[in-house]
């Protein structure tokens, strides 16, 4: 009666750890849809106008000219808006496919791992790219003779910096992901 008893508690403990690692997967592809679906709109709708002195020549006076910022006016920005869209939705279509079971076939599972990869190196990259133009905004670069823009449309540039910030934690999430699926998978062979 005793090794029926013991191997029904194993059996219940076996099935209670891995709902328990699929909730946590399910958790985590929830918090990187929403982190980087609202690092996108956060930066999609970025915008500020701010009226600038400009003094084309020093003997006429100075033209108070309105300039407007927009993440579409450099294309790092628009390359971390659309990498965040398809990672959201990339996201949301994992979310799917695990509630309705279908992640449980061995080779989608897989490939699911393997996208889920490619996901955090597409981040990562639009990261990098918006993180980079987004320093030479705030610092500006004297060797090319580039101003700083952050000190003029501040709104922007911080809206920008949240963005990045956001996508920075989906990424650790889809990170997280990768790296309790690899030692899940380890621990299996």
């Amino acid at each position: 009666m005793d090794g029926v008893e013991n191997r029904e508690l194993k059996e219940v403990k076996v099935g209670n750890r891995t709902r328990g690692r699929s909730s946590f997967d399910l958790i985590l592809r929830v918090l990187a849809l929403v982190l980087t679906l609202v690092a996108a709109i956060l930066l999609g709708v970025d915008k500020q106008t701010k009226v600038v002195p400009v003094q084309l020549v020093s003997t006429l006076p100075v033209l108070h000219v309105p300039v407007t910022a927009r993440w579409h006016h450099l294309s790092a920005f628009v390359y971390f808006v659309v990498a965040n869209a398809i990672v959201s939705s990339y996201a949301a279509l994992s979310l799917v496919l695990l509630f309705t079971g279908m992640g449980a076939n061995r080779v989608l599972k897989s490939a699911i791992i393997i996208i889920d990869t490619l996901m955090v190196a597409l981040l990562f990259s639009g990261i990098g790219a918006t993180a980079a133009v987004g320093l030479i905004g705030y610092q500006g670069n004297s060797h090319l003779r580039w101003g700083k823009v952050c000190n003029v449309f501040e709104k922007f540039c911080h809206q920008v910096l949240a963005s990045i910030a956001l996508s920075m934690l989906g990424s650790l999430a889809f990170i997280s992901i990768v790296v309790f699926s690899a030692l899940r998978g380890h621990g299996k062979s």
